[in-house]
């Protein structure tokens, strides 16, 4: 099929409330203040030392399940994969942090913080906007790694909001060479701004169930494949390195209060 007769839309929405847990799918999401979307990446966890607890550094997180009611107003987390009996806890969304702090402290065994803001705890300072990534690409990564199948590289990969009806690596286009106006485009009625292409870290190897590292070798064949493949239109000056997938945004303060909605097309500008 000749994917430039295809009208790319915005195929899914995956919200991750509590950074480094579970995501969300959800239908629609509204631009919050500082441009990612409300309710995505609220709560973070910390250690005394203002370290995030997350997949990189606490491979225990991965046996935690965050089980949102549909309306995103309260949490119940277990922890079905460890030896431990750890209770399951429901709490408020996103009111009661200082409170799943207690549970979390119990379940890591040394104090934890959970801090809430509406802005979010975006992994990229300068680009506080969705990451955007099709499905062809995720898709392409299921081929490098036949393990893998799509439901786990979405989970892998935590990207917030995934375009179909594009060919793999269509989000390369959304970021054009350094000092140069910035790629705009838009998604339904939101204005959006390509930023750069996100750089990977040491989450995607893993079993996003287990944590289980089963993929030796996962990076440099990651990279490898990428560099190969690497379409026309991206700008290689953003690829020092290329573990990288899905693009980095920034949103305009005028789209704050807007709402993404699953099916809306997707236009550069």
């Amino acid at each position: 099929m000749n994917s430039s007769l295809v009208q790319p839309r915005l195929a899914e929405i995956r919200l991750h409330p509590i950074k480094a847990l579970d995501p969300v799918l959800v239908q629609e999401a509204r631009v919050g203040p500082a441009g990612s979307l409300e309710l995505d990446r609220a709560w973070a966890l910390y250690t005394v030392d203002n370290r995030w607890v997350n997949g990189k550094r606490s491979p225990a997180i991965f046996l935690i399940r965050a089980n949102f009611s549909p309306d995103l107003g309260s949490v119940k987390l277990s922890a079905p994969g460890d030896p431990r009996i750890i209770p399951t806890r429901e709490f408020a969304f996103p009111q009661e942090a200082e409170i799943a702090a207690e549970w979390f402290s119990v379940y890591f065994d040394q104090q934890i913080i959970v801090r809430h803001s509406q802005n979010g705890f975006p992994d990229d300072s300068d680009a506080h906007g969705p990451t955007i990534v099709s499905t062809a690409s995720l898709q392409a990564v299921c081929d490098w790694f036949p393990g893998v199948d799509l439901h786990e590289a979405r989970r892998r990969f935590r990207t917030t909001l995934e375009i179909d009806g594009v060919p793999a690596f269509w989000e390369d286009r959304l970021f054009g060479p350094r000092n140069t106006y910035a790629v705009r485009f838009r998604i339904g009625d939101v204005d959006l701004e390509g930023s750069n292409p996100c750089a990977r870290c040491s989450v995607p190897p893993r079993d996003s169930y287990t944590g289980a590292e089963a993929m030796n070798g996962f990076q440099k064949r990651f990279s490898d494949l990428r560099r190969e493949q690497l379409p026309s239109w991206a700008t290689a000056e953003y690829f020092d390195h290329f573990y990288r997938l899905a693009t980095n945004t920034r949103v305009p303060i005028s789209e704050t209060g807007k709402t993404l909605r699953v099916g809306d097309p997707v236009a550069l500008q």
